[in-house]
């Protein structure tokens, strides 16, 4: 797994990505993601919410890589199976009853009115939608209040934290990432992965320390680390619930935000 923590930077360009269809021992045939990556030390196979992903380093030859793929064809199998029982549900128009938001399934209400939008309402969500609202309309409306909420969370706990870096971040964007949960570009943006909002509020304000400390420290060295311990003193445990629950949270945006009815 990739570290989820690291600097935006350009990705090398020898890295190299092609798909390539692999038959399981099921008889099923699927897709599979194959990666050249000159940082890889091993040929390593994965899967995650987006399907198979076949990861090689420079020399390994193509024979080598794929051959490794069909030796792990029933691990793959079982793995792609977990995944699919596993996978959350995504938002059913009139359906669905709860909304996840820091760490908590919230009651949600469906109600009828003039514009599509999403409002905290008396210990519950309200997503109220004129009857034309389509699909994407909905993913919308739900996208902007899940961002709406986490500028918020960052708004009530960036101020605390600013006297004690060497300047304020440029700016924060949130949006949704593959493997990593938060980066800080050179410019001193911070971005965020939008799934954070879903987390436990503590967990969510570890990962701002984290980006808001290579301010401090643009890598992961001793400094680095007691910038955060002095910030967070709780932060192993709160990479651990990320370790734990990360894939979770990550897979139940991805599936809220598709539009419903799409494929």
């Amino acid at each position: 797994m990739s570290p989820p923590f690291r600097l935006l930077a350009p990705r090398p360009r020898s890295i190299q990505r092609d798909i390539f269809d692999l038959v399981l021992a099921d008889g099923r045939r699927i897709s599979v993601l194959r990666v050249r990556d000159p940082r890889a030390r091993r040929i390593k196979l994965s899967v995650d919410e987006r399907g198979a992903r076949l990861t090689l380093p420079s020399r390994a030859s193509l024979a080598t890589a794929e051959r490794f793929a069909r030796e792990h064809r029933e691990w793959l199998a079982g793995q792609l199976d977990r995944l699919e029982r596993d996978m959350p549900a995504g938002l059913q128009r009139n359906e669905t009853a709860s909304l996840p938001l820091r760490g908590l399934e919230v009651p949600l209400r469906w109600a009828h009115g003039r514009f599509t939008r999403l409002i905290p309402g008396d210990g519950e969500l309200v997503l109220s939608l004129p009857a034309q609202a389509g699909p994407a309309a909905i993913s919308r409306a739900l996208h902007d209040f899940y961002e709406a909420q986490a500028r918020a969370d960052v708004g009530r706990w960036l101020p605390g934290y600013l006297p004690g870096l060497p300047r304020a971040p440029r700016r924060i964007r949130f949006k949704t990432m593959s493997s990593q949960w938060g980066s800080l570009a050179p410019d001193g943006t911070v971005a965020l992965d939008l799934s954070l909002v879903l987390a436990r509020p503590s967990a969510f304000e570890y990962v701002l320390v984290h980006e808001l400390c290579h301010l401090l420290h643009h890598d992961h060295s001793p400094a680095f680390w007691e910038a955060v311990e002095d910030r967070c003193p709780a932060w192993r445990a709160e990479r651990d619930y990320f370790r734990a629950e990360g894939r979770r949270l990550k897979g139940t945006l991805r599936a809220l935000l598709q539009p419903p009815g799409a494929a």
